[in-house]
């Protein structure tokens, strides 16, 4: 647990005061430090392991009592706190008091969580530097948390806690028990389980809590002890006088619990060697050696050289550590009576695991700010200069809480966003209406149920977050903006009503063959809530299948740019681009929203209907036979979706807008001063944005301006709201057909396109 908590203040070059931080050492002598740093996670993660297993057999406060006499003793033969340094006043011995007080009551909360989660999950949840921590931390609840890497850096953090939380299977200590007066060691490890009991959860999943709790109790204990260490003349010299008064204010409390308890240890003689592997790793050579190498090296390499092996280590020891080697320290320090509660290791952990080296490599990186542009070329003196797009200077992240509030604010302010959102929390109220009913009446059924209806928020919250992020600024990066994330949700949510209605298709005819019995108990009150609900989202979101919906409209400008290049002696070309008012499209994330919504609908039907076939007449095969009906109307609803949203993607001219085009077309054709176009392009980005490039050739003595703006005009009139063009000119052509007789076949090509007919089909032809 014990780290340095950078008080030292260190020399500049030459031995001269005033340079606080890390030696510039080169980096061929850092390879050492850092072979030093990871091989001494290494053994500290042995001497975990090594706890986990003297606890068993030892009293937490024998035990912790053990370590800080046996580190005390070392730190005080060589660091000679009393001989050493300036001398102590009576106000500095009171925080050095309260600092021992601190720091047993870390080692107790740290050490019981060992022996609740085992050493694997303790290594995985404690091992954490300050510096990922206090990153965490100021992402969490403050708005400098250093952008969006660190952002995904704290996601990976608290995905990993929760995998331990609810995917890690621990199978020998998942069931949470009484705990009554007498069954433990003390009245402290009494009190310290019946609190978690408290809690409701597992002593296991109340093992993580605690753990969590100690890591954020020790970062801000080393934060408090900084100017203590200055003040007493450096971290080692508090610690060792941290140690010695811990020792003392522990000895009256060991005195009493060898009294009043009995002792599980055959031999404590037996014990010496175990108790010096663990005061050797985990409290000695751990401080040490990172006092050492936060001076040779950053504080950030020192948290992301660390945490991997230490990690690392600890998968392996949670699946290796039931060598043969150690059972006889097992077997020795295990009551007859008590049975083995090894954690093994889980699909959970594994996956926690992965994530916590993630989040630790992240979040101890030093951040970079405004360092991300453009290059755009190159002054006379030869300086390169870089264009930044805005983005690069708005790196920052908010706050976490903050970011939830203007999100939930922006939900709020537009309507499709705010249906979802509305629906989504009755949704979410009726299903655990549901699972609470079902677990007071011991109801399956409604429990099933419950947990359907709770996958189907998924949809929902999906929908929401796309309709969330459809109004985020463009960026540098996203240039076009996130509109396209609402065909994209729409497309995902067809594919999943897709896979519903197959599983639903194939099991119906399961059914068909073989028809079971179904106890229709609780079915038709369930059914008919369902209903109503699903009724109430169908009329919230009725007008998204109804009509083309998204129509917005914004206001027109356009800015044309007229610049001339010297390429190979001359050639004058320009081009304008335009943002013309949003036009009717489909919303392909409401639309996927609405057959989600139907479909649910169409199964409580479904239920309803087969439910009273079954109870009036038994007919057991009206069930089947309506999930069939039901998976095909699902997958006939979806089917136009999918197209959709694939046309899109596929950068397809919108089918509405094809017969408009190419009259607009012909029109530009006809622009005087115009000799003719190349590389008509016109697709449909957004629910709300088509999009278009042309290229028109113009003759040399025409206004380029008069040209756009007419160009501009007759697509914008077609439908195509944002828009570029690029103007080449009568020279550009002579220029270009004598660099290359390839250009004749654009020539060619572009003469080509004036033949072409349209036809009634929606095609063209030659």
């Amino acid at each position: 647990m014990e780290e340095k908590y950078g008080g030292d203040v260190l020399a500049g070059p030459g031995g001269g005061g005033g340079g606080l931080g890390p030696v510039d050492v080169p980096s061929a002598r850092l390879t050492k430090y850092i072979v030093l740093l990871c091989f001494t996670k290494f053994l500290k993660a042995v001497g975990l392991f090594e706890s986990y297993d003297l606890l068993k057999a030892v009293h937490i406060v024998q035990f912790i009592f053990i370590l800080k006499l046996g580190t005390a003793l070392f730190m005080v033969l060589f660091q000679k706190p009393f001989s050493s340094g300036k001398t102590i006043t009576k106000h500095q011995w009171i925080k050095i008091f309260k600092h021992a007080v601190a720091g047993c009551i870390i080692s107790l909360l740290w050490f019981f969580g060992l022996t609740l989660c085992g050493p694997l999950r303790t290594l995985l949840l404690f091992e954490h530097s300050d510096i990922v921590v206090i990153s965490l931390l100021s992402v969490l609840f403050t708005s400098s948390g250093g952008g969006p890497a660190k952002t995904r850096g704290a996601a990976f953090f608290i995905i990993a806690v929760i995998c331990l939380l609810l995917f890690d299977n621990d199978d020998l200590m998942a069931k949470m028990a009484e705990h009554p007066e007498g069954h433990h060691d003390s009245a402290l490890t009494h009190m310290l389980y019946t609190a978690i009991a408290f809690l409701g959860v597992a002593d296991h999943k109340g093992g993580v809590l605690l753990l969590v709790l100690a890591l954020c109790c020790k970062v801000g204990f080393h934060t408090a002890s900084r100017k203590l260490s200055i003040d007493v003349g450096g971290a080692k010299r508090l610690q060792a006088l941290s140690h010695l008064v811990s020792v003392l204010l522990l000895c009256p409390w060991v005195i009493v619990l060898s009294v009043t308890t009995e002792s599980k240890v055959e031999s404590w003689f037996s014990l010496i060697m175990p108790f010096a592997t663990v005061i050797f790793f985990v409290m000695i050579l751990d401080f040490y050696v990172d006092s050492i190498c936060s001076v040779k090296m950053e504080v950030s390499k020192c948290a992301r050289y660390g945490s991997f092996p230490i990690f690392i280590s600890a998968l392996l020891f949670g699946n290796f550590w039931t060598h043969p080697i150690t059972d006889q320290l097992r077997a020795m320090n295990k009551a007859a009576h008590q049975e083995s509660t090894e954690h093994v290791l889980s699909g959970g952990v594994v996956v926690s695991a992965i994530f916590f080296i993630l989040s630790a490599n992240i979040l101890s990186s030093p951040s970079k700010r405004g360092q991300k542009g453009t290059l755009i070329g190159y002054s006379p003196e030869g300086t390169p200069l870089y264009n930044f797009m805005g983005d690069a200077f708005q790196h920052s992240s908010q706050s976490i809480p903050r970011f939830i509030k203007e999100s939930l604010k922006q939900i709020l302010e537009e309507s499709d966003s705010r249906q979802i959102f509305y629906f989504l929390c009755l949704n979410l109220l009726f299903t655990f209406v549901e699972l609470f009913y079902g677990v007071l009446t011991n109801s399956l059924g409604l429990i099933s149920d419950g947990f359907h209806m709770l996958f189907d928020c998924s949809a929902l919250v999906m929908g929401l977050f796309a309709a969330l992020m459809s109004r985020w600024k463009a960026t540098r990066i996203f240039s076009y903006g996130y509109g396209r994330i609402e065909i994209l949700s729409g497309f995902i949510n067809g594919l999943f009503l897709i896979v519903i209605a197959f599983f639903v298709f194939m099991e119906s005819v399961a059914r068909l063959i073989d028809p079971p019995e179904l106890d229709t108990h609780m079915l038709t009150p369930v059914s008919v809530g369902g209903l109503i609900v699903n009724l109430i989202g169908i009329c919230a979101f009725s007008h998204a299948h109804s009509h083309a919906h998204g129509a917005s409209q914004g206001s027109c400008h356009s800015s044309d740019h007229s610049h001339s290049h010297h390429m190979h002696g001359h050639s004058d070309h320009g081009h304008g681009h335009s943002h013309g008012s949003a036009g009717g499209g489909m919303n392909a994330n409401m639309r996927g929203v609405f057959l989600h919504v139907l479909a649910d609908t169409l199964g409580s039907i479904g239920v309803i209907v087969s439910t009273i076939l079954i109870e009036q007449f038994g007919w057991f095969i009206a069930d089947p036979l309506c999930s069939l009906f039901i998976a095909i109307l699902i997958f006939l609803s979806v089917v136009p979706l999918i197209k959709d949203a694939c046309q899109v993607l596929l950068l397809r001219l919108p089918p509405e807008y094809e017969k408009e085009l190419h009259i607009a077309l012909e029109k530009i054709q006809k622009i005087e001063g115009l000799i003719s176009y190349r590389d008509p392009h016109f697709w449909r980005h957004s629910a709300s944005i088509v999009a278009g490039t042309i290229h028109i050739q113009v003759t040399s003595d025409v206004l380029e301006q008069r040209i756009v703006q007419q160009v501009t005009g007759i697509l914008k009139d077609a439908g195509v709201n944002n828009l570029t063009i690029q103007v080449e000119k009568e020279a550009y052509f002579q220029h270009m057909s004598g660099l290359s007789t390839g250009f004749h076949d654009v020539l060619a090509m572009t003469k080509q396109m004036e033949s072409m007919k349209y036809c009634k089909d929606g095609t063209y032809i030659m």
